[in-house]
C-alpha cells in the first residue's frame, strides 16, 4: 500500500462516515478486512509514522486550545483524529498547527478530536483476519518527548499568542 492509496482509505471512510470518528473507525476496519494481511499491517505503518510525526509541542497545544485542555492520552486520541481528517488538514497541521483555525470547518469538542478508535482499527483488522495479534511494525519508535519547544498549557496569554487565529476563533 502506498501513501496515496492510505489517504484514501482515510478520505473515503470520512466522508462516508460524515465525519464522525466512531463510525469511521468501524468503516476503516471494515475496508481493511477486505485487504490481505501485509497491507493491513502496511496501513498500520502508514498510520504509525504519521502519528508518531504528529508528536509535537505546537500541535499538542493546537489540540489543548481546540478541546479546551488535552492530557497525554487525549493528545494521543487527537492526533489519531487528525490523521483521520485527511491528508490536507493532517499535513496543513504538521506544517502549522495554528492553521487549524483555517483547515476546520465546524468543530465540536463533544465529537471531534478524539479518534482513539482509528488507532485501533488496523491492530483489529489484522487480527480479524489472522486470529493473532499484529506483529512489530519495524517502524521507528515515537520520540520520547515531543518535538519543538513545550507549551505552557496553563497560561493562557501565552497559548493566545502562539496560537493567535486558534485562539480567535475557538476561544473567544
Amino acid at each position: 500500500m502506498d501513501e496515496t492509496e492510505f489517504w484514501e482509505l482515510v478520505d473515503g471512510t470520512r466522508e462516508a462516515a460524515g465525519g464522525d470518528p466512531e463510525d469511521q473507525a468501524d468503516l476503516l476496519v471494515d475496508r481493511l478486512l477486505q485487504l490481505d494481511p501485509d497491507m493491513v499491517l502496511d496501513f498500520a505503518r502508514h498510520f504509525e509514522a504519521r502519528y508518531n510525526r504528529a508528536y509535537s509541542w505546537d500541535l499538542w497545544g493546537a489540540a489543548w486550545v481546540l478541546l479546551d485542555g488535552a492530557s497525554d492520552d487525549a493528545f494521543d486520541f487527537f492526533r489519531c483524529w487528525l490523521i483521520g481528517q485527511g491528508r490536507e488538514v493532517f499535513e496543513g497541521a504538521v506544517h502549522d498547527p495554528d492553521g487549524l483555525a483555517e483547515l476546520l470547518g465546524d468543530f465540536d469538542e463533544e465529537v471531534d478530536g478524539d479518534g482513539e478508535e482509528l488507532g485501533y482499527a488496523a491492530d483489529e483488522a489484522y487480527e480479524q483476519l489472522t486470529g493473532t495479534v499484529a506483529p512489530d511494525l519495524g517502524i521507528a519508535p515515537a520520540p520520547s518527548e515531543p518535538e519543538g519547544s513545550p507549551v505552557d498549557f496553563e497560561n493562557e496569554g501565552s497559548l493566545a499568542e502562539r496560537f493567535p487565529r486558534l485562539w480567535d476563533r475557538f476561544k473567544e
